[in-house]
């Protein structure tokens, strides 16, 4: 078998480009990428390691303030053309849920390497995972929504691809269609803190992982634990973002059993495979429930209670937070607070004093009227009355 020329395998390569992505070599794809997720479960770490930061490895990341942004980028090619992926990260569990208005736009949807909502939840913490995960996805769907029916308006054959493309993962004759609506945007749930998830009792895992499955395949999300204990895990992690901010090709790899880390990509799944909900023997025909989802929620709240999670205080001041110390920008806001106080007391003093200035110049005429009066009084003759 005779070898390609260079000539050749670029023509061949071009052609194999063209083909899988729809563009050339010369063309940039361009992706975004929204992590939200339970308070402390891993969402930074999880991004750092995707993009190999050197400030990971050995460190504790420091928590995301608000909604932060990142970005990475992968040479594409032979003329080094790089693709670009934008990576948001919103901190905080649900408290901000809101703020993912600002990334989810038409423009991420209908970008050529597309958007991915990925949420990232504490399986070490299954009293809180419902709650979070409800808000988070029903906030997440709200503004897709918002971004679809802009995107409908402005170019109606894009939208009509996602949607195509959201329900090709199924198959047109997938046993569960009825129940199945699918994200129009890619959709992700990883589970992380999977060490302390292994621990627990069979039972309790079984709840979980059911749970979760139910939730990811009803919504066509890929579903995957991890560990950042557990190298193996990581890298699968990391393959997964991959695929989502450049197209890489992703793992095949099943895993259904709640004995193991769960690795179930969209579409692999089934409502058969999943089973009833966690509920005890004759509780189901009890439940009373419009939807299946409103069912399975009623079975996983009952299993764990749900505590809602520490929200932060509106007041907090990240300014006088201890981990965004610098010493140059705190020592001149030390300087400036006592500048403000100064003046604050300057000017209470002068306002003051300008109270008892004016309270003295309004009770001086009122007295010398009252005086004359009495005087024009005291005037009259003694025996006046008397005539």
């Amino acid at each position: 078998m005779s070898q390609l020329s260079i000539w050749d395998a670029a023509v061949k390569e071009h052609a194999r480009l063209v083909q899988e992505k729809g563009r050339t070599q010369s063309e940039e794809a361009e992706s975004t990428l929204i992590f939200l997720g339970s308070k402390n479960a891993g969402k930074t770490t999880l991004i750092s390691r995707f993009l190999e930061s050197s400030s990971v490895r050995g460190e504790d990341p420091k928590p995301t303030t608000a909604l932060e942004y990142t970005y990475g980028r992968k040479s594409t090619g032979a003329n080094m053309g790089r693709d670009v992926t934008h990576i948001w990260e919103l901190g905080g569990g649900s408290f901000l849920s809101q703020l993912v208005e600002i990334p989810i736009s038409c423009r991420a949807l209908s970008s050529s390497g597309g958007m991915a909502v990925v949420i990232v939840l504490d399986l070490s913490r299954p009293q809180e995972l419902w709650i979070t995960l409800e808000m988070l996805l029903k906030q997440a769907k709200i503004e897709v929504d918002n971004a679809m029916t802009e995107l409908r308006s402005q170019n109606p054959s894009v939208h009509d691809q996602l949607r195509r493309a959201a329900w090709k993962k199924f198959g047109e004759n997938h046993p569960d269609k009825d129940l199945l609506s699918p994200f129009p945007a890619t959709l992700v749930l990883i589970g992380s803190k999977y060490d302390i998830f292994r621990d627990f009792d069979s039972e309790k895992r079984k709840v979980i992982c059911k749970t979760l499955r139910f939730i990811a395949h009803t919504n066509g999300a890929t579903l995957q634990f991890c560990s950042t204990l557990s190298e193996g895990l990581m890298v699968r992690a990391r393959s997964l973002i991959s695929s989502l901010a450049f197209g890489t090709t992703p793992s095949r790899a099943v895993s259904l059993d709640h004995e193991k880390p769960l690795l179930i990509p969209a579409g692999s799944d089934s409502i058969g495979a999943i089973g009833a909900p966690p509920l005890p023997t004759g509780e189901l025909t009890k439940i009373q429930a419009k939807k299946p989802y409103d069912l399975w929620k009623k079975a996983y709240t009952a299993f764990f209670p749900q505590e809602a999670a520490e929200k932060k205080r509106v007041s907090d001041d990240p300014g006088k937070d201890a981990q965004y110390v610098e010493k140059a920008v705190d020592s001149m806001r030390v300087q400036k607070d006592e500048e403000l106080e100064q003046y604050r007391r300057a000017s209470a003093a002068a306002a003051r004093l300008e109270a008892r200035k004016s309270q003295a110049a309004g009770k001086a005429p009122a007295g010398d009227q009252s005086s004359s009066g009495k005087t024009a009084r005291s005037s009259k003759p003694a025996g006046g009355n008397r005539r």
